[in-house]
């Protein structure tokens, strides 16, 4: 075997390890952390790698970037045109993220799964179209980063409720959210407007 398919296969074997969530085709991935007493380094993304070890080529075409304060719940969100794919991570703090699947055609219709992302674990969590997501701040602060495989879109953004009965969302939420005035309003799943 040529020596750069040796180096390049040795790249992906140890870069990135994916870890299976309850929901199949959400993904949580840890990266390979590179340490030692100046700090730390990795490979928060690449296209190569992400492809040969999740199975997913996206093209990202947007970054976001939030800063937010203790019980800072946002979503449940998504596009229902031009629907993203999002890889989220957090540079600060952590978070509880949540994905549900709003994809009526799928054998895990209405079912969601959580994690917790923190600057501390490193880990990132891939949710591709058809999920709607959310988050609740569980440190002091969070600054969370996911890129996106579409543009932003308000004319096409939904949310459902957060709190929706017939998901049934473990939030473990100590005191109540903090909301914005749109979160406030979400849809209730059954009368969303989800993907078929």
């Amino acid at each position: 075997m040529p020596p750069d398919l040796i180096s390049n296969r040795l790249a992906i074997k140890i870069l990135m390890n994916i870890l299976s969530t309850e929901i199949p085709d959400v993904l949580l991935i840890e990266p390979k952390i590179f340490e030692d007493d100046r700090g730390f380094f990795y490979e928060s993304y690449n296209r190569r790698v992400f492809a040969e070890k999740a199975g997913v080529d996206v093209e990202f075409v947007q970054d976001n970037y939030s800063a937010s304060i203790q019980n800072v719940l946002r979503g449940l969100h998504y596009q229902i045109q031009q629907p993203q794919g999002k890889l989220v991570r957090v540079l600060a703090g952590a978070v509880f993220d949540v994905a549900v699947d709003i994809r009526k055609g799928s054998a895990t219709f209405g079912k969601w799964v959580g994690c917790l992302l923190s600057a501390q674990n490193k880990r990132q969590i891939w949710i591709p179209i058809g999920f709607a997501h959310g988050f609740l701040v569980v440190s002091e602060k969070a600054e969370v980063f996911y890129k996106t495989t579409n543009y932003y879109a308000p004319e096409y953004e939904r949310c459902i409720l957060w709190n929706d009965p017939d998901l049934g969302i473990n939030w473990e939420l100590k005191d109540s959210p903090i909301l914005s005035a749109k979160d406030r309003v979400g849809q209730p799943f059954k009368s969303a407007e989800l993907f078929p």
